[in-house]
């Protein structure tokens, strides 16, 4: 699906969505500094949630609610409303709570804005890093105000990023591609939040991000901030990212064909 006319009127929802997200991250800050991991509860087998999960959600759903109240809503944690409308705002609102636990900085807000399916915003805002990563469609990437672009480094020099869903299947599937992309010699690790994944693909530290089994609060964002940074996102056949993907394949566009033949060959799309 090709991606939407850039339009001049979503440049006016980047500052309600930067203030938003901005006033969440500062109250995230606070909290990450004195942090108990004890204070974590299972929301699943395998995934965690706090207290700042939560609060996070609420300042920026109850801002951004407020502004644009005929608008639709899906956040990781209070779910989507009920309202039917062109425009969607899609928020996880701590992507990386493990690492928010331990003291690991990499984690961040992500929010994104949808047009009729297509994304079309995105901003990731990583407070412990002091770093906020923004995108408009047809607008280009920015770090910080500054503009950023993807690497054009190849599988001899590419550091390469993965990680899975919480179902059994999905798990496997993820540790298929890793055994696999490092027995063909491809530096593989997991930062553990995708939002940054992405935002270091489109800043250039990194070249690519596998991901079986995501859900669309973990990379709308980052997905419009790679593309506007010269990136890809496809599903596991090459076919552009959408919304209702399970899995993703993101890259630099260099190493994306490389990925992908790893993919098929490993049966990590099965």
């Amino acid at each position: 699906m090709l991606k939407p006319k850039v339009s001049q009127s979503f440049k006016q929802f980047l500052a309600p969505a930067l203030a938003a997200v901005g006033d969440a991250g500062q109250l995230l800050l606070e909290q990450y500094k004195t942090f108990d991991r004890r204070k974590s509860k299972l929301k699943s087998k395998h995934e965690i949630v706090t207290a700042a999960d939560v609060l996070s959600e609420k300042i920026i759903l109850a801002q951004l609610k407020k502004k644009f109240p005929d608008h639709s809503f899906l956040s990781e944690e209070a779910g989507a409303n009920k309202k039917s409308s062109d425009y969607l705002w899609i928020l996880d609102p701590l992507d990386g709570t493990t690492n928010f636990s331990i003291h690991d900085p990499l984690w961040a807000i992500s929010l994104a804005l949808v047009y009729q399916g297509q994304p079309v915003l995105g901003v990731v805002n990583a407070p412990a890093l002091g770093e906020i990563y923004t995108a408009v469609s047809g607008g280009g990437a920015f770090l910080n105000k500054r503009p950023i672009k993807i690497s054009h480094f190849n599988k001899t020099k590419a550091i390469n990023a993965f990680c899975s869903g919480y179902g059994p299947t999905d798990i496997r599937r993820g540790l298929r591609y890793y055994a696999a992309a490092k027995e063909k010699g491809l530096d593989c690790r997991s930062l553990g939040s995708a939002a940054l994944e992405l935002c270091y693909i489109a800043a250039g530290r990194v070249e690519s991000l596998v991901i079986t089994g995501t859900r669309a609060w973990d990379v709308a964002a980052g997905v419009v901030i790679l593309e506007e940074a010269g990136g890809r996102a496809t599903d596991f056949f090459d076919q552009h990212w959408r919304l209702t993907d399970k899995d993703i394949a993101a890259s630099n566009g260099k190493l994306h064909p490389e990925i992908l033949k790893i993919i098929q060959n490993s049966g990590v799309h099965l």
